[in-house]
């Protein structure tokens, strides 16, 4: 059988399993043989053998019948270790016989089981300002691939503020740069998700010989295996094994890992032993940087379309949630004035995203004031939403919650959540007494008017 009739039959094997499913069982195999009605598979490890001979030996099978060979059955190897050098050759050689639009996939070994790599994030397309320009600078430096002093790199922010988007750029960057090295990146949620099918499968010890021979692993979204005893056992002996071997590490959160609630102890240790890096609320300059890289992009998608002066600047200070948002909104705007056939003035903007307009009007988020709280009374960040209770970080934290309760829509709970994982009964008690002080002390009374208008401007 040609490497073009394997291809074809990829291409329909691609529609019939789904592109996720694809990029991680079917792309890593390599058919070495077809004879006596045999194909032979070589898979990159134990884990993949199995899983593919389970779930997918009869629809490939039945691809190669359609394609007009004659297979009663397939079987699948483990791929011998290749030196570098053949490797290198190899995966060259394979990504010449790849479609574009999957170039970015490593088609080997690297096409390790974990989640499908988005092509628009890259360093290319990411905006750096002052808000994320150390955690872009601690990600290009770990995507170098060489020996770094921190290990593992934590990065932690907000909803839409990019660490997903650093996350994948370095996993793009290194398999570009090294070809050779196993890179794997997949979320909390499918890290448990394989431990957990490992466990009944009775594959464990191939599930601990796929994720302990990688050379860089990346996880999403820590925080989802908090609580999770099982996983959280598996991830901390896999995080050891991993920094014994010098092997990176690359981990993003939703909060810094002191203040992951229900996350283990020593796994908040491991993680605080690296280069722990926030990415902070967007400013204006940074959300004004991405319109204008973005609005480039769809200029090209609609020729023609005259978008009138000041619109990126209204959009840049009106809409400070999260750059999801922000995107989404100019996408909509130039999607919206090509089917009406319009110019994008203000007034269509008006229009056209009133609903996104109306919803900004109104919130103000938790972690820009706590961020602002913190920077009024010179503290740092991290004191306002963890453990210490002196008066001089206390009660600016009881600054922050009675902000909270009173600008945004919130509920005691939810607050209480972003500030460390702190009993609704403690946000009421600090809002309360926030109240009293006011009506006695005139100093703290100006320092929330102040606090206010800066927020709410």
């Amino acid at each position: 059988m040609t490497e073009d009739s394997w291809g074809r039959v990829r291409e329909e094997l691609l529609k019939v399993v789904g592109k996720n499913n694809f990029a991680s069982w079917i792309e890593p195999l390599r058919l070495t043989e077809l004879k006596d009605g045999i194909a032979h598979f070589d898979a990159p490890t134990n884990f993949v053998r199995n899983w593919v001979s389970r779930n997918f030996a009869e629809p490939i099978r039945q691809q190669l019948i359609t394609a007009g060979e004659a297979v009663d059955r397939v079987e699948f190897h483990v791929a011998p270790t290749r030196p570098v050098a053949v490797e290198k050759a190899v995966k060259s050689q394979a990504r010449r016989n790849t479609r574009p639009a999957q170039a970015s996939r490593a088609t080997d070994e690297g096409a390790l089981p974990g989640a499908v790599l988005d092509n628009r994030f890259t360093f290319d397309s990411f905006v750096v300002g002052k808000p994320n320009e150390l955690a872009h600078a601690a990600a290009r430096r770990v995507a170098e691939g060489g020996p770094v002093t921190f290990n593992p790199l934590f990065l932690y922010g907000g909803v839409g503020l990019g660490k997903t988007h650093l996350m994948h750029a370095i996993a793009h960057e290194l398999r570009l740069r090294h070809p050779e090295m196993k890179v794997l990146y997949l979320s909390a949620e499918q890290f448990m998700y394989r431990f957990v099918q490992a466990l009944r499968e009775r594959q464990i010890m191939d599930f601990k010989e796929l994720f302990r021979s990688v050379d860089v692993l990346m996880v999403d979204d820590v925080q989802f295996i908090a609580g999770k005893d099982s996983t959280q056992e598996e991830f901390f002996h896999t995080f050891n094994a991993l920094v014994d071997q010098n092997r990176q590490i690359v981990i993003s959160g939703d909060r810094a890992p002191g203040e992951i609630k229900d996350l283990e102890e020593r796994i908040k240790s491991r993680l605080q032993c690296g280069l722990i890096v926030d990415l902070h609320p967007t400013d204006y300059e940074l959300r004004l940087g991405v319109l204008q890289q973005k609005a480039e992009l769809y200029r090209e998608q609609y020729p023609g379309l005259h978008m009138h002066k000041g619109v990126l600047e209204f959009l840049a200070h009106r809409i400070a949630t999260n750059i999801r948002v922000l995107e989404g909104a100019l996408m909509r705007l130039f999607a919206f004035a090509s089917l009406v056939g319009r110019e994008i003035t203000l007034d269509l903007v008006q229009d056209c995203l009133a609903d996104v307009l109306r919803a900004s009007n109104r919130k103000v988020t938790i972690e820009e004031i706590q961020r602002k709280v913190s920077e009024h009374y010179n503290i740092r960040l991290s004191d306002m939403i963890g453990p210490k209770r002196v008066r001089t970080i206390a009660r600016p934290r009881q600054v922050a919650m009675h902000l909270a309760k009173v600008l945004t829509t919130r509920s005691l709970p939810e607050i209480g959540r972003r500030f460390g994982g702190r009993d609704h009964t403690t946000i009421m008690h600090g809002v309360r007494k926030i109240e009293e002080l006011r009506a006695t002390d005139s100093q703290l009374a100006e320092d929330i008017d102040l606090l206010k208008r800066l927020l709410e401007t």
